[in-house]
């Protein structure tokens, strides 16, 4: 059994029906998401648009952020059954899901720790980086070294 079900970077929106989907195990007791959105607002400025951009490492980044994740809950005693993982790059709409993280797990416990671990190393080593623009003229890059 694959435990990374599903791991990609689409330009189209994302599913969380396909996602519900490559997670679910009849060993599971519990299942996680995370479903981030892209907001109106951010510190306090109107957000205009907003982009993602990616390098040409980052799903396999992504894979390997996710194996760590599933190598680590499992020597610590917390088998994880699945994960998966999708982040949308290209121009995004106000309201529109950019990234999709899941696990199952034979608990809720293991499949929470295991969700909020993959965002946060997804998000902190996986070379995506966000370009917003804001309604007040300024603009940034979030995420660019």
């Amino acid at each position: 059994m694959e435990l990374i079900s599903l791991v990609g970077l689409r330009e189209t929106p994302l599913s969380i029906d396909e996602v519900t989907a490559s997670v679910a195990e009849p060993k599971a007791g519990g299942t996680a998401f995370f479903v981030g959105t892209v907001r109106d607002h951010d510190h306090g400025r109107g957000v205009q648009t907003l982009s993602y951009s990616a390098h040409p490492s980052a799903e396999a980044e992504m894979r390997r952020v996710m194996e760590k994740v599933v190598a680590d809950t499992t020597v610590a005693g917390r088998p994880v059954w699945r994960v998966a993982a999708l982040h949308r790059v290209g121009e995004l709409d106000i309201g529109d899901i950019a990234v999709v993280v899941a696990a199952s797990a034979a608990h809720r416990d293991e499949a929470f720790d295991a969700c909020r671990r993959l965002i946060d190393d997804i998000k902190a080593e996986v070379p995506i980086w966000k370009h917003q623009d804001f309604t007040d003229g300024s603009s940034e890059w979030v995420g660019a070294c």
